[in-house]
């Protein structure tokens, strides 16, 4: 987009819940005032937590604060921002992110085609600690990053992440915005933003647009590095992957997964060959990651097959 193109109002909603966030909720919206591209409004939105929807009334100025007008979740929460705004473009960011002044700007660009309908930048993970040593590159979704074997340029996506996306207006009021009660809430964790991108797409053949450049830091907490959450996070992708596919068109809306399925092989060989050159054993553990999150996922995906063919079969039998 040229400097002659007048960009698209865009407003900025983010979803937040708990108090304890509050210095990073406070960070979020400074990063959000300061971008280049100046937002329509910002939109703070409150699920069920009245001392935290009064507070952030209260405390920080130039935001509208909302309370979630539907059921306790992350998905009704930016539904109840989105749908509050009236601008062509609605972007959606965490609460515990930080971006650059260009962010927002850089993502706005791709929606000089009308064809794209939605639009996402890379995450990069920041560590309250180190990363830790067996964290393969290609497992940074676990921890709301960016993985190996994504694009480097910008190019056509099948999906981005809520954590930091813009999605045409139209379009995601046309399939309704995102699915309410499908999506992140408590020890529940379905992908609710993988979900609303495959809805979207559908919308007149529309796409997504990935734009590596436009990066935010995404906070990943002490409890959030351990190798017991990473398992955990990985059985909740496998369970998550196969409830979508139930809500979609079957295993056919799973084919990004089949290919990404396909490339963790060669990490693992990549990694041993690594270590077998004298690299560190660091590598080896990496090698580890990718075999142990691999098997938590599927372990997801059986225990999510068995629960929705249970659920099924007492209505097939009402049914008959």
């Amino acid at each position: 987009m040229d400097s002659t193109t007048p960009r698209p109002a865009v407003s900025i909603v983010i979803p937040t819940h708990t108090e304890k966030r509050w210095s990073s909720i406070v960070r979020t919206v400074a990063a959000a005032k300061s971008q280049t591209c100046t937002p329509a409004e910002i939109v703070l939105v409150v699920d069920h937590n009245p001392a935290l929807y009064l507070r952030a009334r209260r405390d920080l100025s130039g935001v509208t604060v909302l309370e979630n007008l539907y059921a306790q979740g992350v998905s009704g929460n930016r539904n109840t921002g989105a749908f509050h705004t009236s601008t062509s473009l609605i972007a959606f960011v965490d609460d515990d992110v930080t971006m650059g002044p260009d962010w927002l700007a850089s993502l706005v660009t791709p929606f000089t085609d009308p064809r794209v309908v939605g639009a996402g930048g890379g995450i990069s993970p920041a560590w309250a600690k180190r990363a830790p040593r067996w964290m393969p590159e290609e497992f940074l979704w676990a921890v709301g990053g960016s993985y190996a074997g994504m694009p480097t340029t910008v190019s056509r996506i099948r999906n981005v992440w809520s954590a930091g996306m813009v999605v045409r207006r139209d379009a995601f009021l046309a399939v309704g915005g995102f699915r309410v009660g499908f999506g992140k809430l408590g020890s529940m964790n379905r992908p609710e933003d993988t979900e609303l991108c495959l809805r979207m797409s559908a919308v007149e053949g529309g796409h997504w647009m990935y734009v590596p450049d436009a990066v935010i830091r995404h906070d990943v907490p002490a409890t959030h590095s351990t190798f017991g959450f990473f398992l955990r996070r990985c059985y909740a992708e496998g369970r998550g992957k196969v409830a979508m596919a139930g809500l979609l068109d079957g295993s056919q809306s799973l084919g990004s997964e089949r290919s990404y399925l396909k490339s963790l092989p060669l990490a693992v060989v990549r990694n041993l060959g690594a270590a077998a050159r004298g690299r560190g054993v660091d590598h080896v553990l990496k090698a580890g990651g990718v075999l142990a999150g691999v098997a938590a996922a599927g372990w997801g995906g059986v225990v999510e097959t068995v629960a929705a063919r249970r659920t099924a079969q007492p209505a097939l039998e009402v049914a008959r």
